[in-house]
């Protein structure tokens, strides 16, 4: 029989063992932590009862993503629990930008830009689902949608100042530029458009759901169709060294390309081995969990009903910060993004004690302290907000590769998002997952089509295997 062994269970990890169990293959997975997960895991952080997310928080692609709709992730117990608003990005006079998962409501909302708005987002969000099949799969394949996909190309090529241009209120440029931020890097720059434009069009098409009971219930879901189909897991397993993974005709690593580089040692290609070590990190994540009594008082109606809310003023504020960051500077006022999943997931909270899920784009590395940055941040739209925190929760960008080693200096993406990485990752090939050394494939979020939680990574890399296996 078959045989594979898949270091890591993150999304990606899971995603590959689950695709090749269920095509017949022995798998095992092995995780350094206690718990399954990578960047899809919840604990208690704060206080007894109340459930934070440890990474990853909001799925708008997560419910688009072709691989796991494929699956009856719902019989194997996972939920997706929408909040009444999707995203809100308030602004200092009281006003917001609003992202409905109805995309005649979000343009409804914006005045004057409402009709450009959903000029430019309903075609992509039509036919959102023909753009993830092509968006998913590495830049070299040939297009089952060519015209979709080079009307997306053509608006994801560009700056994302460039893509504001189309929007004149500060309420849709704020908008836009929040979910632009998630590409963490300067929104001047080509190819930042691409992460904003793909997010809010799946947030129309899927809304900005989030598990019910924490993020580990995906994993939980995946762990459960995996050893439906005889699969395993065994956690607490560090693997430092090729060596120490039991003979299997298949490995899959869900592992950064530098820790490929420093397990595999001399076994490595040169031609691999060489753009594995110079993989660039983009800026870290500060992360801060809070639980707050009766919730977050924001001055804007809307931010109080919304599931994500992304603080860092007008687009203009945002660009900035996240241009400090780039260039290692702590900003001020740094960009934020914040989630209160109990809106829509009432199980994470205990009585009227809720948690507030936060991280803060700071520099890569960043061994500051930004916890008041970013309650300060929190406090502009919501006053009195300081006085409601009954606990806390750090995690810094140096605590962030303790609890994954994928994230270094609190990369939690695995990498910068610079054009020539987001074109060809891990590197240049018409075969990015295979890392030179029979057998041996890369499947994490280093691979396309890239970072979020979507399990395509892990299932592109499982394909290439399973055909590599039958030629």
């Amino acid at each position: 029989m078959t045989t594979a062994t898949v270091v890591g269970s993150g999304p990606n990890g899971l995603a590959a063992a689950v695709t090749l169990a269920m095509a017949g293959v022995d798998v095992t997975v092995l995780e350094m932590a206690d718990k399954v997960g990578g960047g899809t895991r919840t604990s208690e952080l704060t206080l007894p009862g109340v459930l934070h997310d440890d990474c990853s928080a909001v799925h708008p692609v997560g419910a688009a993503s072709p691989f796991f709709n494929s699956l009856d992730l719902e019989a194997h117990g996972l939920t997706w629990k929408h909040p009444e608003i999707a995203a809100v990005q308030p602004l200092d006079n009281g006003r917001a930008g609003v992202i409905h998962r109805s995309i005649t409501d979000t343009a409804a909302g914006l005045g004057i830009d409402g009709p450009a708005w959903q000029r430019f987002f309903g075609p992509l969000a039509d036919r959102f689902d023909d753009l993830t099949t092509d968006f998913f799969r590495p830049l070299l394949h040939v297009p089952r949608h060519p015209i979709t996909l080079t009307k997306f190309g053509l608006n994801a090529l560009a700056p994302a100042t460039l893509t504001a241009r189309r929007f004149t209120t500060p309420e849709a440029r704020a908008a836009f530029s929040g979910v632009a931020a998630h590409a963490l890097y300067p929104l001047t720059r080509p190819t930042t458009s691409a992460v904003g434009v793909m997010m809010i069009a799946a947030g129309h098409k899927y809304g900005w759901p989030v598990a019910e009971g924490g993020s580990r219930a995906i994993s939980d879901a995946l762990v459960s169709i995996l050893t439906e189909h005889g699969g395993k897991v065994e956690t607490g397993v560090r693997v430092t060294r090729l060596q120490q993974i039991p003979a299997s005709d298949i490995v899959m690593l869900d592992l950064s390309p530098t820790s490929i580089a420093d397990i595999a040692g001399d076994a490595l290609p040169k031609r691999v081995a060489r753009p594995y070590r110079r993989w660039r990190y983009g800026p870290g994540a500060f992360k801060l969990d809070l639980a707050v009594e009766d919730g977050i008082p924001w001055t804007n109606e809307s931010a109080r009903r919304a599931g994500t809310v992304h603080l860092g003023g007008t687009f203009e504020e945002v660009a900035a910060a996240e241009r400090d960051v780039h260039r290692g500077v702590m900003p001020r006022r740094p960009f934020i993004l914040l989630s209160q999943q109990y809106l829509a997931d009432p199980t994470r909270s205990q009585g009227n004690i809720h948690p507030i899920w936060t991280y803060a784009h700071v520099p890569n590395g960043y061994t500051g302290d930004a916890s008041e940055v970013i309650i300060d941040q929190i406090e502009r739209f919501a006053p009195g907000v300081r006085k409601r925190i009954r606990a806390r929760f750090v995690r810094s960008t140096t605590q962030m590769p303790t609890y994954n080693p994928n994230y270094v200096g609190g990369d939690i993406i695995t990498g910068s998002n610079d054009p020539g990485q987001v074109a060809l990752r891990p590197r240049v090939s018409i075969n990015p997952y295979w890392t030179g050394i029979d057998g041996v494939y890369i499947c994490s979020a280093a691979t396309p089509p890239g970072g979020g939680v979507h399990g395509m990574g892990g299932y592109n890399a499982a394909q290439v295997a399973l055909r590599r296996l039958s030629t």
